[in-house]
């Protein structure tokens, strides 16, 4: 899948697809350090009750968060974004429903701070107008490494060992069906020796990615992920 320059509404995967391969991530990388981090210091991919978080501690930082039942929010800013730049003025949130958390995202276009804002409901990504001269959004830079299945197998670090493969484990983290018993038994099979088995099993229930019904729309969504 590509994303476009700048993006498209429709570049981006079903919400839940999304939701999923960023997910495995922050349950890859989930430390109980990281944990008692603070957001603002945190790096790499996280999941905490405001949502899943990506920030390279330099050129981007994202947030994609649950708002309610078929319901999404996907925000942040790549430094490849023209968007806050732009003269004149493009307001991001044109059009925006008002279920999306106005009062933080006018906080960050305070403080020049975001570069775009996507939302998702009725079965579709939306985003506000945007000129026809915009150069990018950032949302590439951004949100390639999810966009792109085999970009995201490439990205997963398993470690040596007998265990599941990262094309296995994704398949697995798609489809809701990512166990405890089978996280217990992937850091088990690896030859990694820095995995923090009780943060990652926390981050996977927060995640929802084990499924029992806490996984974003699973019922209706999980069997058309692609």
């Amino acid at each position: 899948m590509t994303i476009r320059r700048p993006g498209m509404p429709g570049d981006l995967p079903r919400p839940e697809t999304l939701w999923a391969r960023w997910g495995l991530l922050a349950v890859l990388e989930a430390t109980t350090e990281g944990e008692e981090t603070p957001s603002v210091h945190r790096t790499g991919c996280w999941i905490d009750t405001g949502g899943l978080h990506l920030d390279d501690c330099g050129c981007t930082w994202w947030t994609l968060a649950r708002m309610g039942e078929g319901r999404f929010v996907l925000y942040g800013e790549d430094e490849s974004s023209d968007v806050k730049w732009h003269k004149p003025a493009i307001d991001m949130l044109a059009g925006a429903p008002d279920w999306l958390p106005h009062e933080k995202l006018r906080d960050l276009l305070e403080g020049y701070e975001l570069g775009c804002v996507y939302w998702y409901e009725h079965g579709a990504w939306s985003r506000a107008p945007y000129p026809d001269d915009l150069d990018d959004d950032g949302l590439d830079c951004g949100m390639s490494r999810f966009a792109d299945r085999n970009d995201v197998v490439q990205t997963l670090d398993l470690g040596e060992g007998e265990g599941d493969t990262p094309q296995t484990v994704l398949d697995r983290a798609e489809r809701y069906e990512l166990t405890p018993e089978a996280l217990q038994s992937l850091v088990a099979a690896s030859a990694h020796d820095h995995w923090d088995l009780p943060a990652m099993l926390r981050a996977l229930h927060v995640t929802g990615l084990a499924g029992g019904g806490s996984s974003p729309d699973v019922a209706s969504h999980g069997s058309q992920m692609a």
